[in-house]
């Protein structure tokens, strides 16, 4: 893969990168959108595949991830403003860079956990600039519960400050996952059950950070964004391609349920070409499972198609 950068707009060196640009004849372009405490680079096997089958792959760091940060230090932090919606501008931008570069090749955009949340509503507000939809480790509409995410966050940035890692709000939002796993041997199991897979998360600088509760307070309150139906109905106009997959042992969507639910949402808006899978005894990172192979051998079927 290669690095480059652009400028955000706040101001924030975000890097970007690309796999495949020798390809003489591209069949199309899958942009890449990663999740919680990651960086894109952890994708790069399955980028390697798609690579291999005539995709090009383009993906980023997020600001404040990654190369996207300053230091480890600044993992999680941004400048100002609304995180999720930065995040969400940022995919945009990529985007824009992926036409400049390739001219009336289809675009595929892939988003994983939390970039699958970006992704839901970057198909609501850009719908138009993608071709077909990869949602992995999703969910649907969040249970009731989760809006009170969004006053604890609020009010501890307001006494303890944006700088502030909160422990309370990561606690809240993964401290329950690992439960799922029966004689887990580290806090990430509930990712994989490739041993070896998980300790590479661990054992990367870039991964398993906290982050301030600013950052929590805008990402739920964006997730909520997705669920309004001012948003929803705004599927309707673009109806593209949508392929949603998780493991069935995946907490983040409720083991299988949020997943049928989004699904289900799909359907109800009227979106022609859509189908989900679950794999039998999954954990959240389908694409770092021992099945990984299975897996990414789905979603190119699934493209080419």
């Amino acid at each position: 893969m290669e690095r480059y950068s652009f400028k955000n707009s706040i101001g924030s060196d975000i890097a970007y990168y690309k796999w495949g640009k020798d390809i003489k004849n591209p069949k199309g372009v899958v942009q890449i959108v990663h999740g919680m405490s990651e960086w894109v680079g952890r994708y790069d096997y399955f980028a390697e595949k798609l690579v291999d089958e005539g995709y090009i792959v383009y993906g980023h760091d997020h600001c404040g991830h990654g190369n996207s940060s300053l230091d480890k230090s600044s993992l999680g932090f941004f400048k100002e403003g609304d995180s999720f919606y930065i995040m969400l501008d940022d995919i945009r931008k990529v985007n824009e860079i992926i036409k400049t570069e390739n001219k009336d090749l289809p675009i595929v955009l892939f988003g994983h956990s939390m970039g699958s949340f970006l992704s839901q509503r970057y198909l609501q507000e850009y719908g138009d600039t993608i071709d077909a939809l990869i949602l992995s480790g999703t969910n649907g509409k969040q249970k009731s519960y989760t809006k009170a995410g969004i006053l604890v966050s609020r009010l501890e940035n307001i006494l303890r400050g944006r700088e502030n890692r909160s422990r309370v709000m990561d606690k809240l939002s993964f401290g329950g996952f690992n439960s799922s796993v029966k004689n887990s041997n580290t806090d990430f199991d509930w990712l994989s059950s490739d041993e070896k897979e998980v300790m590479k998360y661990i054992e990367d600088d870039f991964c398993g950070f906290v982050y301030p509760s600013e950052f929590y307070y805008y990402l739920i309150k964006g997730i909520h964004d997705i669920h309004k139906n001012e948003n929803l109905e705004k599927v309707k106009k673009v109806n593209i391609p949508i392929y949603i997959f998780a493991g069935d042992r995946d907490p983040v969507g409720y083991f299988g349920e949020g997943i049928k639910s989004l699904y289900n949402t799909y359907k109800s808006l009227g979106v022609k070409d859509l189908k989900y899978k679950l794999y039998k005894d999954g954990r959240h990172e389908m694409l770092n499972e021992v099945n990984k192979d299975e897996v990414i051998e789905d979603i190119l079927n699934w493209i080419k198609r």
